[in-house]
């Protein structure tokens, strides 16, 4: 418990978790652009979540460490041994692509960058759950009945400016 005068707020105890999505393939654009993600959002505070794997995954964790953050990998299988080396809280759920599940919903936001249909079950998993997603070089989802499916970025600082400024919302 924080020892604090009654006249002040106690701060947020939970620091913001944004999810970074996409593919464990490696894929050079798509890892950089993960990297840089990872380091601009570790630069303002917020926790990087995502599946603890390759590609992707391991790039964003990479450039959150990289900036002093804080990396959690949520497992697909039942041990934490294949978290890439840079998550730092590992979380083994034995649910295989289910554990999509808990990644969107443990985030105050979700980043897609690049990806396959894992990516894409995450977009799908983190809106139907009401989660924003910021799409950076990933899936093209253009059903006029659902024009907030994706809300589209050309940058990594774009990416992590709208997510930043939508998990502020969120709190």
């Amino acid at each position: 418990m924080v020892d604090t005068p009654a006249s002040q707020p106690i701060p947020h105890p939970r620091r913001p978790m944004i999810a970074v999505c996409g593919s464990s393939a490696e894929d050079a654009l798509s890892n950089t652009l993960a990297e840089e993600v990872g380091r601009l959002l570790a630069t303002h505070g917020e926790t990087v979540i995502c599946g603890g794997g390759p590609g992707v995954m391991a790039a964003a964790c990479r450039g959150a460490l990289s900036a002093g953050g804080v990396t959690v990998g949520i497992m697909a299988g039942d041990t934490t041994v294949d978290a890439n080396p840079y998550v730092q809280i590992a979380v083994a759920t034995g649910m295989s692509h289910a554990r999509n599940a808990i990644i969107v919903q443990s985030a105050d936001v979700v980043i897609a960058v690049g990806g396959a249909y894992g990516t894409l079950s995450e977009i799908a998993l983190a809106r139907a759950c009401g989660r924003p997603v910021i799409g950076l070089e990933t899936w093209v989802l253009n059903d006029p009945r659902h024009p907030d499916t994706l809300i589209l970025a050309t940058t990594p600082a774009e990416a992590v400016e709208r997510a930043l400024r939508l998990a502020e919302q969120a709190r």
